[in-house]
């Protein structure tokens, strides 16, 4: 039972997104099912793990579609609840430590809007290499220490599909920017990316509020030494602004020095670093060379020139923990497995790209940006619902393992247990945690009010 109560400190000051009381208790309550539900079949996997009637699929499809959600303010309380409760989120010289990244969701439905053709680049042989649907950019901090630790996922937007202005020119990466800046942190932090975002205009806009971007670099990367600054005798015309030209993968072979590495123990890895001059951000950057003699090599790049090699290293390998919080997401919370579709919505072709809407009537529009909020809404409710978890994982670790309740091959007490674990854990004590609850509390006086006398298992075991 402590356990419901720590998640719903952690809940409970998101309710000054809401201007109505009853919308805030009906996400209450869908924030309850999607943490302990065991299949990912939308809305409907809510009303089952619930035990409530028909009648209350119609009110969850209309709080998630409603206006009286302030999806922007939302976000900014759900980080703030984080940065409150969690104190092992991780910094990096007082600055926070952001991991980006894509994600794609696939959807076939013909009349959801944003639905496009997507490329998958993943070395996986279980993706298609094109599929439609959603797009999405996420943005996450990094929690716990070295050996254990959650990327807790912040905020995650659709930023393809839909163009409302026939000169719009925004890219990936502006909108990427767009979301970060709409965060409003109060620290300064450093961007940890894919290669797709080593981008110079990303490098500009960083850098000039004082942050930064750590990032791998592509194969074919080129930069340049400073030009000499002694004066040269006998020629005119002006100074050069390049130096010698440097193909980056080129150069494997001398000045690396050899440190322990910082991953595991005895063994040891070439590191190397120069700071170079970048065409793409017109500025000095540092590229480091590190070559694992298990896992390889990767070239990465550093807009910060005072943080040394081995910490920009450690800074990147970081990256890869989004990608675990993505697995957990869709296979085991279902944060993307929402299937709103509009009624309104001209039907999508196959293998379409963006669709320009400029020329399309105001309802029209009016009612696809419903339908993309409705979206947005579904997917943070399963962000705050993943964060929770983490939470619960990084905080209450011992309290999380007494109430499993479950089976496991291999248990690790001193570990943090998963969110499967976590859900698990909070699934076993639902009952007890209605039972001692007063009836004054939200998520109990609507699962009272549309409890299906028949399948309404929990409060009967309440």
């Amino acid at each position: 039972m402590e356990l419901w109560f720590y998640w719903s400190q952690a809940i409970f000051p998101l309710r000054s997104a809401f201007s109505r009381t009853i919308t805030f208790q009906w996400f209450f309550l869908f924030l309850i099912g999607l943490t302990i539900r065991t299949d990912l079949a939308g809305v409907t996997s809510i009303i089952r793990v619930l035990g409530l009637s028909e009648k209350a699929y119609d009110r969850l499809l209309a709080m998630i579609h409603s206006s009286s959600i302030n999806l922007e303010l939302l976000t900014k309380l759900w980080i703030q609840s984080l940065l409150k409760l969690i104190p092992q989120i991780q910094t990096y010289e007082g600055r926070h430590l952001l991991i980006a990244d894509g994600v794609k969701a696939p959807k076939s439905g013909k009349r959801m809007p944003a639905v496009r053709l997507h490329h998958q680049v993943s070395e996986s042989n279980t993706k298609p290499e094109f599929i439609m649907g959603h797009s999405f950019q996420a943005v996450a901090f990094l929690a716990g220490n070295d050996l254990h630790s959650f990327a807790i996922p912040i905020a995650s937007r659709i930023h393809e599909g839909v163009r409302w202005f026939p000169n719009d020119k925004s890219t990936l990466l502006d909108k990427l920017l767009s979301l970060v800046m709409s965060l409003k942190l109060e620290k300064q932090f450093i961007l940890i990316a894919d290669a797709y975002y080593a981008s110079g205009s990303l490098i500009k806009q960083l850098t000039k509020n004082g942050n930064h971007l750590v990032t791998r670099v592509r194969n074919n990367a080129v930069a340049f030494e400073t030009p000499s600054t002694l004066p040269s005798p006998g020629k005119r015309g002006r100074k050069r602004i390049y130096g010698k030209k440097i193909k980056l993968f080129g150069q494997w072979e001398h000045g690396f020095d050899y440190v322990a590495s910082p991953w595991e123990p005895k063994i040891m890895i070439r590191i190397k670093s120069l700071d170079l001059f970048w065409r793409k951000a017109q500025q000095l950057v540092r590229f480091v060379w590190v070559d694992h003699p298990q896992r390889g090599r990767i070239l990465i790049l550093c807009s910060d020139l005072s943080i040394p090699p081995i910490e920009i290293a450690k800074l990147y390998a970081k990256r890869f923990k989004i990608e675990i919080a993505f697995k957990q997401a869709i296979r085991s919370l279902g944060l993307y497995s929402y299937h709103f579709w509009s009624r309104i919505m001209k039907p999508t072709k196959r293998r379409e790209k963006d669709r320009f809407l400029h020329k399309e009537s105001e309802i029209y529009k009016k009612a696809i940006q419903r339908k993309i909020h409705a979206f947005h809404i579904f997917v943070q409710a399963g962000i705050i619902v993943q964060g929770s978890l983490q939470y619960l994982s990084l905080c209450h670790t011992q309290l999380v393992w007494k109430n499993f309740g479950s089976w496991l091959r291999t248990i690790r007490p001193d570990a943090h247990p998963s969110e499967s674990v976590t859900s698990c854990a909070l699934r076993s004590s639902m009952p007890q945690f209605l039972a001692d609850t007063p009836d004054i509390f939200p998520c109990k006086l609507l699962l009272h009010k549309y409890a299906d006398p028949v399948r309404s298992s929990l409060l009967k075991a309440a």
